[in-house]
């Protein structure tokens, strides 16, 4: 394993690197408070054609609050192995997350551990509560790909999942509306002058994700640990609707929160204080409730 440390922000800033079950490589960061008690910790699962270090403002609000971030480039994105925007199987990208847990947990034991996840991560989060039934203190959601903003015709989903048989690794761009990210124009700036994003996505990965968020809505009564889910009422990505249905279908503990004509990127809303805050208090919540 290779790790570089630094300080920034009053955080702990750890770079390092593990091997998943097939033997590839993936980057992952950590930040932890410096002048508080870790009181917990998120693992996080990011979004299609991003990275971990997209989350560096998210990191700073969990560790002024004493909880710790712990991310990882998802194969094939940012610095990790992989071909770009493609993995070998939905199965592998969960089990590049279990990877990642123990990874982490071994050095970060007996604390609160929550699981998060964003748009594609959002649905590979959700997948993997309904599939491996993990054990987390909670879960919190933002803008899954359950869903896309505009639904393709079905010819061309049918054709699609044809041709992924045929060719999964073949690589279409991933058609993002940039400027429906987020309110604010340094972010998509940012986002554009990043080295380590990409627009691409793989047949294989396209009729996954599509065929395994539409699973999860079918499969949401067998959710089983607390979820806070969260969309931009304005998200033109991936479909507010999609969580609405996910969320009214999970039996007991969730929390929707539908933010009126925010964008996809919550997390980079001009207003990301304010929903910055209200994760972290569901946190503490689900903080307090395992203590009792």
């Amino acid at each position: 394993m290779r790790v570089r440390f630094g300080r920034a922000d009053n955080m702990k800033y750890t770079e390092f690197e593990f091997k998943t079950n097939d033997g590839t490589k993936l980057f992952a960061r950590e930040w932890q408070p410096v002048s508080s008690r870790l009181r917990g910790v998120v693992f996080l699962v990011h979004g299609l054609g991003e990275h971990s270090g997209r989350y560096a403002n998210l990191a700073l609000k969990l560790t002024q609050a004493g909880v710790a971030l712990s991310a990882f480039d998802q194969r094939g994105h940012g610095k990790s192995q992989g071909q770009r925007g493609h993995s070998p199987s939905f199965d592998r990208l969960l089990d590049d997350i279990t990877c990642f847990k123990n990874e982490r947990s071994k050095c970060l034991p007996g604390l609160p551990s929550f699981l998060y996840g964003h748009s594609l991560g959002g649905n590979l989060v959700l997948n993997y509560v309904l599939r491996r039934q993990p054990q987390f203190s909670g879960v919190v959601v933002t803008s899954p790909w359950l869903k896309l903003g505009v639904e393709p015709p079905t010819l061309l989903r049918v054709l699609v999942r044809f041709l992924s048989k045929l060719w999964p690794t073949f690589t279409i761009s991933s058609g993002l509306l940039l400027d429906a990210l987020s309110h604010d124009p340094k972010v998509i700036k940012a986002y554009q002058e990043d080295p380590y994003i990409h627009n691409k996505i793989s047949l294989g990965l396209l009729t996954a994700m599509d065929c395994a968020g539409l699973w999860a809505i079918k499969n949401a009564n067998q959710f089983n640990l607390p979820l806070l889910l969260m969309h931009g009422g304005g998200d033109k990505i991936t479909s507010p609707e999609g969580s609405k249905e996910f969320a009214a279908s999970v039996p007991e503990n969730c929390t929707l929160k539908i933010w009126r004509d925010l964008f996809h990127e919550l997390h980079n809303e001009p207003s990301k204080e304010e929903i910055l805050n209200y994760v972290i208090n569901w946190l503490e919540t689900q903080s307090k409730r395992q203590d009792q």
